[in-house]
């Protein structure tokens, strides 16, 4: 059962996708995951064969426990130990800090070879089956074609509820409430803010969106994700997880963006490689992350690999958030939204859009200086939006 974050102590196995004996692949969904906040597609970061099913759907494990077992190639059935970053990208932990289990003997119920499969999210797929509806015969409207838990609800004609039941949202918040305060009680924060002048950022954004057609325009929050990526190269200590009592540095930058679920709560799933992708990649990729997110579809990596999180109340009216760090991150950037600001530029007041930028760090990890130099980066990245 994979770590999908700090507030994750327990999850529940959904279903498998995969029999005993299947060859699977690095980076194929192997079964889905019940999580308080959302229901998770499980990766799996090997390339073998399933030799053992050992968990049942519908059992609620802790976090370590072994799934299955897969033979991997080129290797002896002895199986060397994961190491300690594979356990960190959300692959199972040694065997032996796992809860004992036995094998089951029975097949796990998954699709007969040639049958299409029908991309459903679980939890759609738990009230089709409560209602009594066959979810092929619901067109869905997610992501890709999904069934999504709203296509559900209004092909039984029954009043939309938000995407979080209320019991889920209960669970969420109490996540939540846990992993906040555990942030709050081990790790020292230290909060710092700047003010950027965006004037020359959305003048480049808005000439690059006349040359586009609607569907391919681009936001300015992709340049600020992209920006604090950048920035995260020349203060790396920022890109860290916090492992035992020291740091560990992230060779990656795995941007955690949070985004805010229809029914309530929060989720930050990861855009990997932020740094290294375009302007394009990131708009495209964005936009997936938040329509699986919303849709209950999100993979186990995404929730498993963030290295810093990017979060942003400007839709909400907001100036300046001062976010508390998610565990094992060391730092959590704030965007405030964009405001016409007096601005004192060559001698003169002028006005100019401009926006608040938060850094929360952890002082174990980092200081005041390399946090402001962190916040300067992104500034400069932000005054040059065509090299982005």
């Amino acid at each position: 059962m994979p770590q999908l974050g700090a507030d994750m102590s327990a999850g529940k196995l959904l279903g498998w996708r995969k029999r005993v004996g299947d060859r699977v692949q690095r980076g194929e969904i192997i079964a889905d995951v019940e999580t308080d906040k959302a229901d998770i597609e499980v990766e799996v970061f090997a390339v073998g064969v399933i030799e053992k099913i050992l968990i049942r759907p519908g059992e609620k494990v802790p976090v370590g426990t072994v799934l299955a077992i897969i033979q991997e190639e080129g290797r002896p059935a002895e199986a060397e130990t994961p190491s300690a970053p594979q356990a960190m990208r959300g692959e199972p932990p040694p065997a032996a800090a796992a809860v004992p289990v036995r094998p089951i003997p029975v097949r796990p119920s998954v699709l007969t070879p040639g049958t299409p499969r029908l991309h459903i999210s679980p939890v759609a797929k738990k009230l089709a089956a409560d209602l009594g509806i066959n979810p092929a015969s619901i067109a869905g409207t997610g992501p890709g074609g999904r069934v999504t838990l709203e296509d559900v609800q209004k092909a039984a004609q029954i009043q939309p509820t938000p995407v979080a039941e209320p019991d889920r949202r209960a669970r969420m918040r109490q996540a939540i409430a846990a992993a906040m305060a555990r942030s709050k009680r081990e790790i020292p924060h230290y909060y710092l803010s700047t003010t950027i002048d965006l004037s020359r950022a959305m003048e480049w954004l808005n000439q690059e969106n006349l040359k586009r057609s609607v569907e391919d325009r681009l936001v300015y929050g992709v340049l600020l994700i992209k920006a604090v990526a950048l920035a995260l190269r020349q203060v790396p200590e920022l890109n860290s997880i916090w492992s035992g009592e020291k740091a560990l540095p992230c060779p990656d930058v795995h941007v955690g963006v949070a985004i805010s679920l229809r029914g309530g709560g929060l989720i930050a799933p990861a855009l990997h490689h932020t740094d290294r992708q375009t302007l394009d990649e990131l708009m495209k990729n964005f936009r997936d992350l938040v329509q699986r997110a919303r849709a209950g579809s999100l993979r186990s990596s995404e929730l498993s690999d963030p290295t810093v999180t990017v979060t942003s109340l400007g839709e909400q009216g907001v100036e300046a958030v001062f976010g508390i760090i998610y565990p094992p991150q060391v730092a959590l950037v704030g965007f405030g939204k964009v405001v016409e600001r007096p601005w004192s530029a060559e001698g003169q007041i002028v006005s100019r859009p401009v926006i608040t930028a938060t850094l929360s760090a952890d002082h174990r990890v980092s200081d005041g200086h390399r946090g402001g130099l962190f916040l300067s980066a992104v500034d400069r990245c932000l005054q040059e939006a065509e090299k982005l």
